[in-house]
């Protein structure tokens, strides 16, 4: 069977509804489990620098069970092995006109516990990286923990977390893709559905990968602003990041750092001889 190229590129640029439906779904469970997920994150960062062994003890359970087991297997626990086990059932939510449906509660309880524990571990290197003189200068000042942690040591650990961060939504986007073993109706689920139909497998799951491409590009570039604009703020000079390997590509370094000739410089030479 030859590549077909019309039907290639027929699906490329005019995508089926349903296939545009599920591009949305999937950018919308992405962003709605990495918020859930920085929220948790934190909290067990938090568990992880307690003074509280019981809660230290907590923390590095959680983190060593959700990182020692793969995503799909959570994924089938929570939906299928907790209404199995009679522990809970997902069941559809509807408020007024929007209803959420069960498969799609169990996905984003899934990555939201998944991503977290990743997360847990990034919040607390940034926060340890923080210098120790800022904790101690909030003592000095009487400052309530809580509020020394809202106001002083997570803004100056955020930088630190940014790219970290965004390495883990970026792959976040991707992995949704797995969503489509308990029949979320993700952009994967789509095209394979298309596949069956169509019987153009390697056609189909090439625009898929090229929509999963666009994703993680634009983001990229998204991070990359971000990235530049708390370097900005902070009065760093943004060497590194995708803006600056933007700019790298318009302006090479060699030309960038290229001093300007002085009239000395740019005259010509004479040669000389001796006498």
């Amino acid at each position: 069977m030859t590549f077909d190229w019309a039907f290639f590129w027929d699906h490329l640029l005019t995508p089926h509804p349903d296939f545009v439906t599920g591009l949305w779904r999937t950018i919308w469970i992405s962003i709605a489990s990495m918020v859930l997920a920085l929220v948790l994150g934190v909290v067990i960062a938090l568990f992880l620098r307690s003074n509280n062994i019981f809660l230290r003890s907590i923390g590095n359970i959680y983190i060593w069970v959700i990182r020692g087991t793969p995503l799909l297997v959570q994924l089938v626990i929570v939906y299928s092995g907790f209404a199995a086990a009679g522990i809970y059932r997902f069941s559809d939510i509807s408020v007024g006109a929007i209803t959420l449906q069960a498969v799609i509660q169990a996905a984003i309880v899934t990555l939201t516990i998944h991503e977290s524990s990743y997360i847990a571990e990034i919040v607390r290197s940034g926060i340890s990286g923080v210098d120790q003189g800022q904790f101690e200068a909030s003592e000095v000042l009487a400052m309530k923990p809580g509020q020394t942690m809202l106001s002083i040591i997570l803004p100056q650990a955020v930088r630190t977390m940014v790219p970290p961060l965004g390495n883990i939504f970026n792959q976040l986007m991707k992995e949704t893709s797995i969503l489509s073993i308990i029949g979320v109706s993700e952009m994967f689920l789509v095209a394979q559905g298309f596949s069956a139909s169509t019987f153009r497998t390697f056609e189909i799951f090439l625009v898929a990968a090229i929509y999963y491409l666009a994703l993680t590009t634009v983001w990229t570039v998204i991070q990359g602003w971000i990235e530049y604009r708390l370097d900005k703020y902070m009065g760093i000079d943004p060497q590194q990041g995708v803006i600056a390997w933007i700019r790298e590509l318009i302006v090479p370094r060699r030309r960038r750092n290229r001093p300007v000739p002085t009239e000395v410089e740019s005259a010509p030479r004479l040669a000389t001889t001796g006498a």
